[in-house]
């Protein structure tokens, strides 16, 4: 008779718990994750866009104005929008006027075509700035190498319909300086303009005799008296325009300090009735300076236009940016939109 013998096999203990617990993890690493609840909301505390917590400070907002879309900026060889053509033409008087400093002193000044004929009409004024060297006559001169044709462009502009008509005066600004004054504080041509050259205009032609009805546009020196005069003076002016300029790096230093209050005041956007506007050419002795200003103002969130051309420090440059900013300028919205 055989016998079986049957043997016990004893696992140890701790070799049985690590295979279980093995076991239980491989299954658990091949489940799904549990959802996760998103941390909640404080109270009062707005929930951004994109699942960001918070308030967005400075959130940017529409200008008191409808954006203006820019118009394309005219090519550089192209001569067809300051060509004389058979069209109706305003004229071009030079005024002498004694300053405040008792200095007799003289400007050109532009009349859109229909002015004599519309005794009733009152019109906005740009004020022009000639450039380092040049004078007020400079801006009319129908010459390609020399002169501005800005009366002729007008003329094209205003038959065509693409812009308001307008009174340009043109001043001889060789009172401009390449740092600004500290606030408060106005230098000559500021002076100029607030205590002879806008109340002469305002005075002898049939103005728009508001901030409304005011621009002020310059080019290389001329930018300065834009930078210097316009933005401490937005009561007076509510359009700003600066072709081939900027300060230099000493000077724009002085420029932030200056003005570094201003630029931030959230309200100093809603002065603005088109958005502040710099150009220069890309091979513009001006462009580093003009780079580096904007630099600034883009820091504390002023709205504006930045146009980079081809071309240079001249006047083919000059006269396409203002038939490029002639066409924006003077927008139709509520004068009370400040």
């Amino acid at each position: 008779m055989l016998r079986r013998t049957v043997r016990s096999f004893h696992v140890p203990v701790a070799l049985f718990l690590a295979l279980v617990l093995g076991s239980a993890l491989a299954v658990l690493a091949q489940a799904p994750p549990p959802p996760q609840t998103p941390p909640a909301t404080p109270a009062g505390r707005a929930q951004a866009p994109g699942g960001q917590r918070g308030a967005m400070p400075n959130m940017p907002k529409p200008g008191v104005c409808p954006l203006p879309t820019l118009p394309a900026l005219a090519s550089y060889t192209d001569a067809s929008f300051y060509a004389v053509t058979d069209v109706p033409h305003g004229k071009v008087e030079q005024v002498p006027y004694k300053n405040f400093a008792g200095a007799d002193k003289r400007m050109h000044v532009y009349l859109p075509p229909a002015y004599e004929k519309s005794p009733g009409a009152r019109y906005p004024v740009l004020y022009l700035c000639h450039g380092g060297g040049d004078d007020d006559s400079r801006w009319s001169l129908d010459d390609p190498k020399r002169g501005g044709s800005a009366g002729i462009i007008l003329d094209n502009l205003i038959a065509a319909g693409s812009a308001k008509p307008m009174i340009i005066v043109m001043p001889h600004t060789n009172c401009s300086v390449a740092t600004p004054s500290a606030p408060g504080r106005d230098d000559a041509c500021t002076q100029e303009f607030l205590k002879d050259i806008i109340p002469y205009v305002d005075s002898h032609y049939r103005t728009r005799a508001s901030r409304e009805g005011r621009a002020l546009a310059g080019l290389s020196m001329g930018g300065f008296v834009v930078m210097n005069t316009g933005l401490p003076h937005l009561d007076t002016f509510s359009e700003l325009y600066v072709y081939s300029s900027g300060y230099f790096p000493d000077p724009v230093k002085v420029f932030e300090e200056n003005y570094a209050a201003l630029l931030k005041d959230a309200a100093t956007n809603d002065l603005f009735r088109v958005p502040f506007y710099m150009a220069a050419g890309e091979t513009d002795i001006a462009l580093r300076n003009g780079q580096a200003t904007l630099a600034v103002i883009n820091k504390y969130g002023l709205r504006n236009f930045w146009v980079l051309s081809t071309g240079g420090h001249e006047w083919p440059n000059w006269r396409r940016y203002l038939h490029q900013t002639a066409q924006i300028m003077f927008p139709d919205c509520p004068a009370a939109a400040r």
